[in-house]
C-alpha cells in the first residue's frame, strides 16, 4: 500500500469516527463533582453529602448499626450524571463495617468485614439540578426524591 492509500484510509477513518465521538460525548456519564459547573452547585453537592453522612450517623445506633456490624460507616454518596443532559444515571451510597473477635489465649483478632452499595431509588429522568433542590436542607435522608414518594432512607432500609 502506498502513502496516498494510507492517507486516504486515515482520512476516511477520521471522517467515520468523528460522528461517533460526538454521539459518545452526548451520552457519556461523569461523576457528579465533574458535572457541576458553578460554585453554588458544587457547594450544594458538598453540603448534601455532608448532611447525608450526619443524618446516617444520627440514626445508625437505633436502626442499622445493631447486630454483628455495630460500626457501619458511610464511605461516600456518589452519582453519575449524563454530561449532555444532566440526567442522573445512578446514585449509590457505599458503606463499610467490621466485626472484631478477640482470641483471649493469643491476643489476636479475627476480623470480618462487610461492605454495602446501596442504590438510591431515583425516578427515571431525575436531573442533578432537581436532586440538589429536593435534598437541600439539613435532613436530605428523609426528603422525598423528585418524581417519587420515596426517600434515600427507604433505599437504605432495603439495602442495609
Amino acid at each position: 500500500m502506498n502513502l496516498r492509500s494510507w492517507l486516504a484510509l486515515s482520512t476516511l477513518g477520521l471522517t467515520l469516527s468523528a460522528p461517533l465521538g460526538v454521539a459518545q460525548t452526548r451520552s457519556s456519564y461523569v461523576d457528579a463533582t465533574s458535572y457541576l459547573s458553578s460554585q453554588p452547585e458544587y457547594l450544594s453537592w458538598l453540603e448534601l453529602r455532608s448532611n447525608l453522612k450526619e443524618n446516617f450517623d444520627d440514626i445508625c445506633g437505633d436502626t442499622f448499626c445493631e447486630g454483628d456490624y455495630s460500626n457501619i460507616q458511610s464511605l461516600r454518596f456518589q452519582c453519575s450524571v449524563n454530561s449532555g443532559t444532566g440526567v442522573i444515571g445512578q446514585c449509590v451510597w457505599v458503606f463499610a463495617a467490621s466485626n472484631e473477635e478477640l482470641n483471649p489465649s493469643t491476643g489476636g483478632f479475627s476480623v470480618q468485614t462487610q461492605t454495602w452499595t446501596c442504590q438510591s431509588p431515583l425516578a427515571s429522568g431525575t436531573t442533578m439540578a432537581s436532586l440538589l433542590t429536593a435534598l437541600s436542607g439539613t435532613s436530605p435522608l428523609y426528603a422525598t426524591l423528585p418524581g417519587t414518594s420515596t426517600t434515600i432512607y427507604d433505599g437504605l432500609v432495603d439495602c442495609l
